[in-house]
């Protein structure tokens, strides 16, 4: 499978590029790029044929299969329907859209048009995440009671640029981290959200957006789920615990791209550590999307957990807004 890059991106150069490197007969033709010299030396610096400011050279090329679309969160919806419209399978950065419209439409699109349509939701993909999933879903924990997700970290200087300071590009740090731990959240309890209240905070790291959040989410089954989002937090550390009748799961370090961390588990007789696999985050996502493609198995995480997650966020910036409870819309998905 040959891709086309969408976007010359910090993530595509740390993470995806190896990771689709990674599968077998997969290689990578072309990247697009607003700024042509940028283009060009980001394609040279790693080993990609071509680059290009034309989104249609991409998506328009018969000899590329799949894009990777990781431009700023304004662009996602206009390029993901353009290579849907050219029969191109997407992998899309989060969120998916800007508007749960948007979203929704895109994923309808591409559902009938027979496209394989992922969002490159990497946590759900750790061997952390996948073994706290495995000990809900065994009973080990028994009824689970709460969630509690700390995600406050200190959004690094390269990162920075839009995410804070520009409201139209999709920045914040609900769009860029809320949407993770939705989709964590969903894939640990096979459930959504039903309402969220929320208070939201500007630090002063950039101008027109939020930089902080914490939120309190009902579940349809009584569990309640307590988060806490940012970019401003450089020593608070990340992580995640799950609080079940039998048990608990304490989690430290998981909430990052890399397969890194330590968790315990806490009950009657005491705790224990938790072993996980450490296999690479992005390189199991793009062997579900290939596997997908070839007409084995699903994405990881489809176009459905792109628009529930993108809609929980949606709801937690609603919340934060108006200062009362909201439920969650998913477009009817």
């Amino acid at each position: 499978m040959k891709w086309g890059l969408v976007g010359a991106s910090t993530i595509a150069s740390e993470h995806v590029i190896d990771a689709i490197r990674a599968q077998e007969a997969n290689s990578i033709k072309s990247v697009l790029s607003s700024d042509p010299q940028r283009g060009a030396a980001y394609a040279k610096e790693h080993g990609i044929a071509h680059s290009t400011i034309d989104l249609d050279a991409i998506v328009g090329d018969p000899d590329i299969d799949a894009v990777y679309i990781s431009t700023t969160n304004e662009k996602h919806f206009p390029q993901a329907m353009a290579a849907i419209a050219h029969g191109k399978h997407v992998l899309c950065e989060k969120p998916l859209a800007m508007t749960l419209a948007e979203a929704v439409e895109m994923v309808g699109t591409a559902r009938q048009a027979g496209i394989v349509f992922a969002t490159n939701h990497h946590l759900r993909n750790a061997g952390s995440h996948l073994a706290i999933r495995d000990l809900i879903q065994s009973g080990r924990l028994g009824d689970i009671l709460s969630v509690r997700i700390f995600h406050a970290v200190h959004l690094p200087a390269h990162l920075q640029g839009w995410r804070i300071n520009d409201a139209a590009a999709g920045g914040g740090v609900i769009p860029d981290i809320v949407v993770h731990d939705a989709d964590t959240v969903r894939f640990y309890l096979d459930e959504d959200p039903e309402s969220v209240i929320a208070k939201a905070a500007s630090s002063g790291m950039g101008q027109g957006v939020e930089d902080s959040v914490m939120s309190v989410w009902s579940m349809p089954s009584g569990v309640m789920v307590q988060t806490h989002e940012s970019f401003t937090h450089p020593f608070a550390g990340s992580g995640i615990e799950v609080h079940g009748t039998k048990a608990s799961i304490r989690a430290r370090g998981v909430m990052t791209q890399r397969p890194v961390g330590e968790m315990i588990l806490v009950d009657g007789d005491g705790q224990q550590d938790i072993p996980f696999s450490d296999h690479g985050l992005y390189a199991r996502s793009l062997s579900h999307f290939t596997k997908a493609v070839a007409g084995v198995g699903q994405p990881s995480a489809d176009g459905v957990d792109g628009v529930k997650s993108l809609a929980v966020a949606l709801a937690v910036r609603e919340a934060a807004e108006k200062g009362h409870a909201v439920r969650v819309d998913y477009g009817g998905l």
